[in-house]
């Protein structure tokens, strides 16, 4: 139990710049706190003794801001930075060394009983305010961008960003721990495609302008010309001057 305990504290510093030591990860982090609350209260349902185990959820969402059922299943080196606002449903699955941040939500979609909550696989991690809803799998060492809302499965490896969200890259080999589920190389490509319209917008109107300032030059007379296509013929003027 002490290692396992220890092992959750090494956590803290791998992944959180900020931590300095120990006393401070065990008397000053939610997630840490949370995730022990949650320990406590897994072990309660897994005998039974399940409202004893909602009362201590209860309890560690009152102290926290986190609440994670007490049915959900949650592996090793777990972190959940800042923490306020993180939402673990009953059917959840989370494996070895997932990082969550706050406001993200693992929720279900369904009123039935039985399975309706996400799959995470390992290393998965999941930005602010992230939503993974229904029972769909994450893959391991998938990102999930901040704010985005994941309704379908995500591949191993993958990164998915927007509402929907949608899949923007596969990663070949993994690149270390990606604070806010970002990475240097993360385009929409729905904003990248906006930008090229327009860079050609801008590049046309340049070829516009040199083309004007040429016939002019050959004396042919542009504002006229703009007067008759019902162009503004000072803004012609401006250019060609």
């Amino acid at each position: 139990m002490l290692s396992r305990i220890r092992e959750e504290i090494a956590v803290v510093f791998e992944r959180d710049p900020a931590a300095r030591n120990a006393w401070e990860v065990v008397t000053c982090y939610p997630g840490f706190h949370a995730l022990l609350v949650h320990r406590l209260a897994h072990w309660l349902w897994g005998v039974r003794f399940k409202w004893l185990a909602r009362l201590v959820s209860h309890l560690g969402r009152f102290l926290t801001g986190i609440e994670i059922h007490p049915g959900a299943q949650i592996g090793r080196r777990f972190f959940i930075d800042h923490g306020m606002g993180v939402v673990i449903g009953e059917t959840a699955e989370i494996g070895d060394d997932c990082t969550l941040y706050h406001g993200v939500t693992l929720g279900g979609t369904s009123w039935n009983k039985g399975k309706r909550h996400p799959t995470l696989g390992d290393g998965v991690v999941l930005g602010a305010g992230a939503k993974i809803l229904g029972p769909i799998t994450v893959g391991a060492g998938a990102r999930v961008g901040s704010n985005a809302v994941v309704v379908k499965d995500v591949p191993a490896g993958a990164t998915a960003i927007g509402i929907p969200a949608r899949i923007i890259e596969k990663r070949q080999e993994h690149d270390g721990f990606s604070a806010y589920a970002v990475g240097s190389d993360m385009n929409d490509p729905i904003s990248k495609a906006i930008h090229e319209l327009i860079d050609h917008s801008v590049s046309t109107d340049r070829r516009l302008d040199e083309i004007l300032s040429q016939l002019k030059k050959l004396g042919a007379n542009c504002t006229e010309a703009a007067e008759r296509d019902g162009f503004d013929a000072n803004y012609l003027n401006k250019i060609v001057d």
